[in-house]
C-alpha cells in the first residue's frame, strides 16, 4: 500500500512559478514510476509528466514544468514555470509500480490557480 500526499498548490499570477510536492510512503519508492495528472473544472483528467528514471511530458507543459524525484526522501516534485491560466487546475499525485500499466495510488490533489 502506498499513500501519497500532495504539497504546494496555490493561487499564482501567470508567469509565476510554483513547485508542488508528493510525499509518499512505503520503502520501495524507487521502484516506481510516479505521475502527476491534472483536473480542470469541467474536463477531463489528463496526464502531465512521469518519471521513473527520467521525465516525459505532455505536449503543452514541455519547457515550462520539469518532474524530479529524491528516493531518500520518498518525494516527487513538479517544477512549474511560466504558468499561464490554462494550467488552472486540481494536480493529483499517481503512482504505479515499475511493471504495472496502471496507476493504482493517488493523492488528494492539491488545487493550481493562475490569475490572468
Amino acid at each position: 500500500q502506498v499513500q501519497l500526499v500532495e504539497s504546494g498548490g496555490g493561487l499564482v499570477q501567470a508567469g509565476g512559478s510554483l513547485r508542488l510536492s508528493c510525499a509518499a510512503s512505503g520503502r520501495t519508492f524507487s521502484r516506481y514510476t510516479m505521475g502527476w495528472f491534472r483536473q480542470a473544472p469541467g474536463k477531463e483528467r489528463e496526464f502531465v509528466a512521469r518519471i521513473t528514471y527520467t521525465g516525459t511530458y505532455v505536449d503543452s507543459v514541455k519547457g515550462r514544468f520539469t518532474i524530479s524525484r529524491d528516493n531518500a526522501k520518498n518525494t516527487v516534485y513538479l517544477q512549474m514555470n511560466s504558468l499561464k491560466s490554462e494550467d488552472t487546475a486540481i494536480y493529483y499525485c499517481a503512482a504505479r509500480y515499475i511493471t504495472d500499466v496502471s496507476y493504482r495510488y493517488w493523492g488528494q490533489g492539491t488545487q493550481v490557480t493562475v490569475s490572468s
